[in-house]
């Protein structure tokens, strides 16, 4: 019925699109684009004005400079007064410029300034000068005195310590601890006489890796089974100066490898014990980073995110006696995004915060840590946390960044708020239907807040932080210069999904003068990779989309399911399922858009792509054949069990499976229609070179049409320059029909 319901509201438009010409330049009309196509990007750049304020605050903290850059490379210095909410030129440019005598008003290249009781001090190419009574003279560089910041910046916790080195000495200097042939030795610090406190270790499976107590009560080691990390290969065809290529090696871990384990111990110096920890092997990407509980360190935790992403626990353990219990035991049938998994232990309360999607959404938890229990959620609601900018435990507030909270915009679009830890007063501190990009003063009594959208250019404001009201506007983007060269913005569209309720958001270029009485190719530039979403959510002033465009086509660039920030739902979509990369919804979306615009063409529709974009665009035409009909890869990761270990066992699972191979592009190539450009840089270490190889070998047995360019030396990229260019020939030819300009 859904589709059903599709057809009938798209089959008026593609009746009425059918109607208009095809746009078929000659090749004299594709030769003159690509030369306005160049000439756009050369006199693009430099022509949109104050669209980013960077602040540089005075040692007072009420007061911060930044630099307007102008037209015709012009600049001009600015002084606000925070508190009183003016600002006004920082100092009188041309009396400077008389004083310096080598520099014209206009430009001085003046890097750094301190106005402090009317004295103007100011560095141009590190050199500082003292202004005085119209004459400029060289002085020492002085010493700025920050305000301290009354936050600290949040970083995400590392799950695992890759450092296996050991703590040969205890906290309190009594013991020595020492590691010979793979077995552990202590002895006391005045002493020097060892005890052997392990006889099962030996150089291929050692004990190594202690770590102290704080109380030099105990020590944690482990019994290590190392894994040698599997290598790939490079050969490199083209250096100078040389006859020969030369094979270049490194270690690789691919899906399905076995990776170094360690098994818990737990040393007691008094009594010489040994217990084993009761917990499983620690399997996974390195040791575990241990916090010892400040209040008694008898206890410590550690963070274990199992192989295969589908289960995440904090662990407690109890030093006396290896007994462990689970502070955190979250588990999920597709899996849990451990590298966006948030925690932060409040020590003096014994209290963690801690990140989850076990709602649906992602949001943050108070975790009681002695009783293993969750107080409260924080955050609720159908929104998705997208980062911590700080946490204030005096005042017990989380400062993050979310999306989706303001109905009626964009749910990508990011905005700032403070919240209690007990999930009660929260304030916004953005309020424009926009993306926002915040900075703080030094003591966070102020910020600057930017937004934007690629549809809406950049504003700048100034706000009171205690309670988010705007203080003045320092800038609004000048944009004359830039429209007066007929560029015009990106539309934003949105479409349904496939589930016919679900908004899919995207962007449109056009050609600068494109005729709406003609039907255009559309070109998709695409990027499904789960670990984010990739549409531009701020105004852009060049983008090669745009660049593209001015060939003759319509540009889109479109986030569909299976990729990040929006519902657990939305992203579960690519879990075993990367292949599927929101196909479905891209191409209703394209249908939708050419349903609103009978001069988009859906019989002449390509895309690109790079890394897993050009799994993607490949994938394209191996699944999709009937919708897409050309596409250039890049250096796609065609394969998940050729690509790395860590991001495709994130989304493909482990362990490795035939949903692997049912998905993979090298195993479905015979199915191949329409054009397809490989490009590949032979010196890849990011997507091995052979993921491309070995969809060429499988597209010759298969005995297909297809084009590929290897780049001499190149690594994980879309081909340069000239791999852009090629990209470009390619899609006039295939969906323009009309050779690109002789270049020879």
């Amino acid at each position: 019925m859904k589709n059903i319901f599709l057809l009938i509201i798209l089959l008026p438009a593609f009746v009425r699109s059918q109607s208009l010409a095809p746009y078929q330049p000659t090749a004299a009309e594709e030769k003159n684009a690509y030369q306005q196509a160049a000439h756009l990007d050369s006199i693009i750049r430099g022509k949109a004005y104050k669209t980013t304020v960077r602040p540089h605050w005075l040692p007072n903290g009420k007061s911060f400079w930044y630099k307007n850059y102008l037209k015709d490379s012009t600049v001009e210095f600015i002084m606000v007064d925070a508190v009183k909410g003016t600002k006004a030129p920082a100092f009188d440019h041309a009396k400077l410029a008389a004083a310096l005598q080598q520099y014209d008003a206009k430009h001085l290249p003046v890097t750094d300034l301190i106005i402090e009781k009317n004295v103007l001090k100011f560095a141009i190419k590190e050199q500082w000068y003292d202004y005085k009574n119209g004459r400029c003279t060289s002085i020492p560089a002085p010493i700025i005195h920050n305000t301290p910041g009354a936050f600290r910046q949040i970083p995400r916790w590392a799950f695992h310590d890759d450092n296996t080195a050991s703590d040969t000495s205890s906290p309190n200097k009594e013991w020595v601890t020492t590691i010979h042939n793979g077995n552990v030795f202590l002895k006391a610090g005045s002493s020097s006489d060892s005890v052997q406190l392990t006889t099962d270790g030996n150089t291929d499976q050692p004990y190594g890796a202690l770590q102290w107590s704080p109380d030099s009560r105990y020590f944690v080691g482990y019994r290590i089974r190392p894994e040698k990390i599997k290598s790939i290969h490079h050969l490199l065809s083209s250096l100078p100066d040389q006859t020969r290529a030369r094979l270049d090696t490194e270690e690789y871990a691919q899906p399905g490898d076995p990776f170094t384990s360690f098994e818990m111990f737990i040393f007691h110096p008094s009594d010489k014990k040994v217990t084993k920890v009761n917990t499983p092997l620690y399997d996974f990407l390195g040791k575990p980073y241990l916090r010892w509980r400040k209040d008694d360190p008898r206890y410590f935790t550690y963070e274990k995110a199992d192989r295969g992403h589908q289960r995440f626990r904090i662990i407690e353990v109890d030093a006396t006696n290896g007994n462990t219990r689970d502070l955190v035991d979250e588990q999920t049938k597709t899996f849990i995004y451990e590298s966006r998994i948030f925690t932060h232990y409040l020590e003096a309360t014994n209290e963690i915060i801690w990140s989850s999607e076990k709602d649906g959404w992602y949001h943050l938890y108070l975790i009681d840590a002695l009783k293993g229990t969750i107080k409260n959620e924080i955050t609720k609601g159908p929104y998705v946390v997208r980062d911590i900018d700080s946490v204030d435990e005096k005042k017990r507030e989380i400062w993050f960044k979310a999306s989706g909270m303001n109905a009626g915009e964009d749910p990508y679009n990011l905005h700032y708020y403070r919240i209690s830890f007990d999930g009660t007063q929260l304030v916004s501190l953005t309020k424009e239907n926009a993306q926002h990009n915040l900075s703080f003063s030094p003591d966070r009594t102020f910020y600057l807040d930017t937004w934007s959208r690629p549809d809406l250019p950049p504003v700048t404001t100034l706000h009171r932080t205690s309670d988010g009201k705007q203080i003045m506007e320092l800038e609004r983007a000048d944009l004359q210069d830039y429209f007066a060269t007929g560029i015009r913005l990106p539309e934003v569209f949105t479409a349904k999904a496939r589930d016919g309720q679900t908004d899919i958001w995207g962007i449109v270029c056009r050609p600068r003068n494109y005729d709406s009485t003609r039907r255009y190719p559309v070109i998709e530039n695409i990027y499904a990779g789960p670990q984010d979403a990739f549409v531009p959510k701020t105004f852009m002033s060049f983008s090669e989309m745009q660049s593209l465009a001015e060939l003759g086509f319509i540009v889109v660039q479109i986030d569909g399911m299976g990729t990040a920030n929006r519902s657990k739902a939305f992203h579960d979509v690519c879990w075993q399922n990367l292949a599927d990369a929101g196909l479905p919804d891209r191409i209703l979306w394209i249908k939708a858009l050419a349903a609103r615009y009978p001069y988009v063409d859906t019989t002449r529709v390509g895309l690109y792509g790079t890394s897993a974009g050009g799994q993607n665009a490949a994938g394209a035409l191996l699944f999709h054949p009937e919708f897409y009909k050309a596409a250039v890869s890049a250096c796609g990761c065609h394969d998940n069990r050729v690509d790395k270990q860590w991001w495709n066992e994130q989304w493909m699972g482990y362990p490795v499976g035939p949903h692997y191979a049912a998905q993979s592009n090298v195993t479905n190539a015979a199915k191949l229609k329409g054009k397809l450009l490989l490009i590949v840089g032979e010196a890849d270490n990011n997507v091995p070179p052979e993921s491309t190889y070995r969809v060429v070998d499988a597209l010759i047995k298969a005995n297909k049409d297809f084009d590929l360019l290897v780049v001499p030396g190149m690594g994980h990229s879309d081909g340069g320059p000239y791999g852009r260019m090629k990209k470009r020939d390619f899609f006039v030819k295939n969906l323009l029909g009309v050779m690109p300009p002789e270049r020879n």
